[in-house]
């Protein structure tokens, strides 16, 4: 684990570009169901190939889970990662990538048994901690994040309150690694574009989506795609045709944009206090799609709806799949024609 002493830096957060959401707010997410799962956490999910739901737990076990079940029986496990599964995507048809914020970036089959892989938990020879998010390319090619290098999972507020910006965008290609892009504030989902020319993180602590050029002439460079943004965008997945859904973890928190830009010694006070007793999720479930130019597409959120703290979107045709942290459901609605 890195050095754990907090060093909060100043930063002015820059205003949103669209209303941070209220509870007075209109309901614009369609009614969900629920799928219930045997513990807690699928913080994100990735679908397999027969269509099931394939989600990591905060006990670290991989379950499937048919889209359709109504009983947390219905769960088959795959495996157990010995650590805390965040990141999760399709690695070919026989497995799944995963970013463990403990283990780092595993491989894991699609069939149940003891087959948890370890691809890489180091980087230029220090541990790999708080591996969040990974998209794969048409090559084999994985692209990841690392959230923070200074904190792990269970001190994740800390790293928001510090904001030194030590999360970053690394590469796995040939059993090597490397870093593509560093300097985020709290790295967290990743996308490769339809093209396989871009990706797309979030910068969660910056309240923005980059994109990363990976050929072409502006190859090796990054722009913003979406920035001020109303709330914390956390893990991001893709459509065929482009489409970036964006899992909205919380609205922004006015005492936290308050603090960022006044002493450090300020949120200091607020870091020493137990997580626990940190504001948590809100009683809200918000998911954001974005076009490749950064124009919202879709705006889906509604307050006390029975799930919360929204971490992963994920669509299939007419359906969106929701991931939570904290829940012990993934949530499933039907998608509206059209919603801006």
């Amino acid at each position: 684990m890195a050095d754990a002493r907090f060093r909060a830096v100043r930063w002015n957060p820059p205003p949103p570009s669209r209303p941070v959401p209220r509870r007075s707010d209109p309901r614009t997410l369609p009614p969900l169901r629920r799928i219930p799962l045997p513990g807690e956490g699928p913080e994100h999910l990735a679908l397999g190939a027969s269509g099931e739901i394939v989600v990591g737990l905060a006990d670290g076990r991989i379950v499937s889970v048919p889209p359709d079940a109504t009983d947390a029986g219905q769960a088959r496990l795959l495996a157990d990662t010995g650590g805390r599964p965040l990141g999760i995507e399709r690695y070919g048809d026989d497995a799944f990538v995963v970013c463990d914020a403990e283990r780092g970036l595993l491989r894991v089959a699609a069939s149940p048994g003891p087959g948890v892989e370890v691809l890489c938990d180091t980087v230029g020879g220090d541990r790999l901690t708080f591996c969040s998010n990974a998209a794969v390319a048409g090559d084999g090619t994985i692209y990841f994040t690392q959230s923070s290098q200074r904190f792990g999972l269970a001190r994740y507020k800390a790293d928001l309150l510090e904001h030194t910006g030590t999360g970053r965008v690394l590469r796995y290609r040939d059993g090597a690694v490397d870093v593509l892009l560093d300097g985020l504030h709290f790295a967290n989902g990743v996308v490769v574009s339809p093209d396989e020319q871009s990706l797309v993180v979030a910068d969660m602590g910056g309240y923005r989506l980059v994109r990363l050029w990976l050929t072409g002439p502006m190859a090796g460079t990054s722009q913003t795609l979406v920035g001020e943004l109303p709330g914390f965008p956390d893990n991001l997945t893709i459509t065929d045709d482009g489409l970036v859904w964006v899992g909205m973890a919380s609205p922004r928190d006015a005492l936290l944009d308050w603090l960022l830009p006044r002493p450090p010694w300020l949120r200091s006070l607020l870091a020493a206090t137990p997580q626990r007793l940190l504001p948590g999720p809100k009683d809200l479930a918000w998911a954001l799609a974005v076009d490749q130019s950064g124009e919202v597409v879709h705006d889906l959120r509604g307050w006390q709806v029975g799930y919360r703290g929204v971490t992963a979107a994920r669509q299939d045709g007419d359906r969106l799949y929701l991931g939570s942290l904290t829940e012990r459901a993934v949530a499933v609605l039907d998608l509206p024609k059209t919603h801006g």
